[in-house]
């Protein structure tokens, strides 16, 4: 939703549903405003955005292989043809996965061709010159490829030396021994027959109509991408690769991550090896010679690092996939093996080049299209000079606060003030301080969250409910242990963007039947980046609800302008919704006759609106981070300016909106200005974020203040204090 150009009254007001107010717009209104809603480039730049999209490169090269030989090789499209190939491709993938997982730990082994000839070898014997039942035969197979790969992994691991060195010296170690096997044996490893059903199912076996070599390669590959992506191993070994010395830091035992990486990779040598001796029922010294060019080119084509740290298995299997295709394309047109190298090489070099160029690009193209502005109208700003007789008339109210922590506080978002009078904030350390005493000079870290704590309420019960930048939905008990109630809601599936992680919960309260309503600012940038979504003006945000019965969050209200303060009305029916980029609060019935019913309660504010409390008195506070100017106002009306300004100039020289004066606003409940408290220019607090009231007074927080204000309220009845529990009235004599 957007703000509509009919706004008229200077002084906000009660207003009807956002639906009514666009009825008047004429039809070129509407087109204009659905012109901008509906860019593609906020698509596009989501879509480059996806972890699966980094493989682009690779995957293209891959799907114009396939297209350029089902046309120009005959029978490369058939289905015979095709059956051939994936048997073949299970095995050369197997050993891509095992040199991938080596390569994503930072190393790299060159034996795998004759790990994979020699495992060949081993299991060809077992059955023949052992005479050991081919399960047996198969499983001890298996058992030596990791043994040669733990070879390379002690050496690399544990005796520091280099895995290039390593395993080219290793290579020629097994090789070597493969040699000398054939020497000997090679009479009864020519041609081996083996009546058994088991090695007959390893060679030739289908499931639904498919290899059983292929059908194990893709259980392997769904194995990998867990490990890799969902398990502490798979992250230990991707922080390996990035940094040996930041791993070790870290704690992870790098030696032993290492030594697992080149088991694995051996293990799976001697597996695709195992399908290749059942497949020819044959073994000789020729096997797998020179294999390792083509799997360090697969693996490279598929985008695995050379540097380690990067990569997944389906990568190495895009690559395996495209140097399999294309080898049996050459050979179906009867290209010698020459070509074959040759064209490898130049597709490798073509590859690495494009993949590079994208890798970098990639990051371009989302930094330039990513913050995608749309149009956002404001009605007439109203005025606010002293003199003007405007509610919203600056004055110096706060000028002569009392400053709580001053300096020793950094960011404090939200304040809130505790049943002893103890009053609370949090920081952009991720703490919470508690100050207490008669002038509050006691300062605690009351407890250590992380992220950046920002709006809090008590519950009944007298636990902190906090809304954590970046974490999510977090409750401190009264002895400051924390822990985490939330930090996921339901996905919306149309959207391409996964939402269903809490990037930036902000403010909340809570209702009288316990349930915490939150707000999720925005959904598409983080803590660091939040002035962005003002320069975009999206509906990015949502409202969202915490029940403590179930332990379940879910999304109530979606496609908010940066819903940001979140306010339970004193009916204890509503809630007032802040949208700050719109300078307007919603308000929203959760229960009651009018019961699912949203509806704007005051629009056209003169500032930026944050966090909203309930006042003693039945009234609300309202702070504004931030006031309006006529340039950005002209700006948020003029989305290809603002898009052009981020193409062309540095981010730091953006046309921002005003956050350097401090203002807080009273209003009633039937949506009427009642007063303001400014500190114009912000010399002491500037970027108001929230305020409570306590016993008289008014504490101040600010997401850029060094200390929490306090200021005595001229006006009101002191001996009234405002509650922020759960189910209790919202004021008490």
């Amino acid at each position: 939703m957007t703000a509509t150009a009919d706004v008229r009254p200077a002084t906000p007001r009660r207003r009807p549903p956002e639906r009514n107010v666009r009825e008047h717009e004429t039809v070129r209104d509407r087109l204009r405003h659905l012109r901008y809603r509906a860019s593609p480039q906020q698509f596009f730049a989501e879509l480059f955005e996806k972890r699966w999209m980094e493989p682009a490169i690779p995957l293209a090269i891959l799907i114009a292989v396939i297209v350029f030989f089902s046309v120009a090789a005959p029978g490369f499209a058939t289905s015979a043809n095709l059956l051939s190939t994936a048997a073949e491709l299970a095995e050369i993938s197997l050993i891509c996965l095992g040199m991938a997982v080596v390569m994503i730990s930072g190393g790299i082994d060159l034996s795998v061709g004759s790990m994979f000839g020699l495992c060949n070898m081993i299991a060809i014997l077992l059955i023949t010159v052992v005479g050991l039942p081919v399960v047996p035969a198969i499983l001890l197979t298996l058992v030596a490829g990791a043994v040669l790969g733990a070879t390379n992994g002690t050496i690399v691991a544990y005796l520091k030396a280099r895995p290039f060195l390593t395993t080219l010296v290793t290579l020629i170690i097994f090789r070597g021994v493969l040699n000398l096997l054939d020497l000997h044996y090679s009479a009864k490893t020519a041609s081996v027959f083996v009546m058994d059903p088991v090695w007959d199912w390893f060679g030739t076996g289908k499931v639904a109509g498919l290899p059983f070599s292929f059908v194990t390669l893709l259980v392997v590959l769904v194995i990998g991408h867990i490990v890799l992506s969902r398990s502490r191993l798979g992250w230990h070994i991707t922080a390996v690769g990035a940094s040996r010395r930041a791993a070790r830091h870290a704690g992870i035992r790098v030696e032993r991550v290492l030594l697992i990486s080149y088991v694995f990779a051996g293990a799976l040598c001697a597996l695709a090896g195992v399908f290749y001796a059942a497949r020819l029922s044959s073994a000789s010294a020729r096997v797998g010679e020179g294999l390792e060019l083509n799997v360090l080119t697969a693996v490279i084509l598929g985008g695995i690092s050379l540097t380690g740290g990067k990569g997944t298995v389906w990568r190495a299997f895009i690559g395996a996939a495209t140097i399999s295709l294309l080898g049996k394309g050459l050979l179906l047109m009867d290209v010698g093996g020459e070509v074959l190298q040759t064209v490898l090489a130049v597709v490798l070099i073509v590859a690495v080049g494009l993949d590079t160029k994208w890798g970098k690009n990639r990051g371009k193209a989302i930094q330039k299209t990513y913050v995608n502005p749309t149009l956002v109208e404001y009605g007439p700003l109203p005025d606010v000079r002293p003199g003007s007789g405007s509610p919203f008339e600056i004055n110096d109210r706060l000028r002569d606060a009392e400053a709580i922590g001053l300096g020793e506080v950094e960011g404090p978002e939200d304040v809130i003030v505790d049943s002893q009078g103890r009053v609370y904030c949090g920081t952009r350390q991720g703490w919470i301080l508690r100050f207490s005493g008669p002038d509050f000079s006691e300062r605690e870290v009351f407890a250590r969250i992380g992220g950046h704590p920002l709006g809090m309420a008590f519950d009944a019960d007298e636990n902190l409910i906090v809304c954590v930048g970046g974490m999510g939905l977090y409750s401190v008990s009264p002895d400051g242990k924390h822990r985490k109630l939330s930090d996921e809601t339901n996905r919306t599936w149309v959207q391409l963007r996964d939402d269903s992680r809490l990037r930036m919960a902000d403010d909340l309260d809570i209702t009288p039947d316990g349930k915490v309503w939150f707000s999720e600012a925005t959904t598409r940038f983080d803590m660091a980046d939040w002035i962005l979504d003002g320069v975009e003006g999206r509906p990015n945000g949502r409202l969202l609800c915490y029940d403590p019965v179930t332990g379940k969050t879910r999304t109530v209200i979606r496609d908010l302008v940066f819903p940001n303060g979140i306010c339970s009305c004193h009916d204890g029916e509503s809630l007032l919704i802040a949208q700050t980029w719109l300078c307007r609060i919603l308000r929203y019935w959760h229960s009651g006759p009018n019961k699912g019913k949203l509806e704007i309660f005051m629009d056209n504010f003169p500032g930026y609106l944050d966090n909203i409390n309930r006042a003693s008195d039945g009234t609300y506070w309202v702070a504004l981070n931030g006031m309006r100017s006529p340039a950005y106002d002209l700006a948020m009306r003029m989305p290809t300016f603002r898009r052009r300004m981020m193409k062309r100039i540095p981010r730091d020289e953006w046309l921002y909106p005003s956050m350097n004066h401090g203002c807080v606003v009273k209003v009633s409940d039937a949506g009427e200005v009642l007063e303001a408290y400014w500190d114009p220019g912000g010399e002491k607090h500037s970027t108001i974020t929230s305020m409570r009231e306590h016993n008289g007074y008014l504490y101040i927080g600010g997401l850029e203040n060094n200390r929490i204000g306090r200021v005595e309220l001229r006006a009101g009845r002191p001996e009234m204090a405002t509650t922020e529990r759960a189910g209790r009235p919202a004021t008490v004599g």
